[in-house]
C-alpha cells in the first residue's frame, strides 16, 4: 500500500458486508397478505424480531409458508402476484423501525391427521450469514402439540419459544429472539 492509498478511506463493497440489503428487492406489494385482511377467516399474525440485547431489529425480513385452514398445502402459482382469491400459503414481510412484523393469513389446519398445525418461518436479518428457520405453533392445539415430535423433543422453555399466544382480539402474536435468554428454537435445514 502506498502513502496515498493509506490516506483514502476505502469502503467495503456489497460482497464484503452482511447487509442489510433486503429492502431493495425482496419486499413486494401484498407480500404480508397471505389472504386479504377483510376475509372473514383472516387472522393477524404479528410480533417483534429481537436481537441478543433485547432490541427490536428494524431491518429483518420474514417469510412464512403454511397450509390452508383445511390442512391443504397449496401448489398454486402466484405468490408474488396477489389476486385476493388464490391461497398460495406464502407471505413475506419486513420489520418496521422497532422490529415489528405482521401478516394477514388464516389459521392453518393440520397437514396430517391428528398432527399439530404450524407455520414455517424463515428469518433474514443483519449479521446473519445464513437465514434462520423456525416454526410457529398454535396455542389452542395442546393435544396435537404434545404429540408433535419436534415440540416433544424440547424442554418446556424451548417449546414456549415456538408457540404463539392469542391476543384479546383473537389474533396471533409470536416474538422471535435471535439470541439471548429467550432465544427462539431454530431448525437445521439440510438441502
Amino acid at each position: 500500500m502506498n502513502e496515498e492509498t493509506s490516506r483514502v478511506a476505502l469502503k467495503p463493497t456489497a460482497g464484503q458486508t452482511v447487509g442489510p440489503f433486503f429492502g431493495y428487492a425482496l419486499p413486494y406489494e401484498g407480500g404480508p397478505e397471505v389472504v386479504p385482511p377483510y376475509r372473514a377467516d383472516a387472522v393477524l399474525l404479528h410480533g417483534v424480531v429481537y436481537d441478543g440485547a433485547g432490541a427490536g431489529i428494524p431491518d429483518a425480513l420474514l417469510e412464512i409458508w403454511q397450509a390452508d385452514a383445511s390442512g391443504r398445502i397449496s401448489k398454486e402459482p402466484g405468490s408474488f402476484n396477489r389476486d385476493a382469491r388464490t391461497f398460495t400459503g406464502f407471505g413475506r414481510a419486513a420489520t418496521d423501525a422497532v422490529g415489528h412484523y405482521q401478516f394477514s393469513t388464516v389459521v392453518p389446519g393440520p397437514v396430517t391427521e391428528g398432527g399439530a398445525p404450524f407455520i414455517a418461518v424463515t428469518i433474514f436479518a443483519r449479521g446473519l450469514l445464513d437465514n434462520l428457520y423456525t416454526r410457529i405453533y398454535l396455542p389452542e392445539n395442546e393435544d396435537a402439540n404434545a404429540r408433535d415430535p419436534l415440540l416433544a423433543s424440547l424442554s418446556d422453555a424451548e417449546r414456549a419459544t415456538l408457540i404463539a399466544v392469542r391476543d384479546e382480539d383473537g389474533n396471533l402474536r409470536h416474538d422471535i429472539h435471535l439470541q439471548g435468554e429467550k432465544e427462539t428454537v431454530f431448525l437445521e435445514f439440510r438441502r
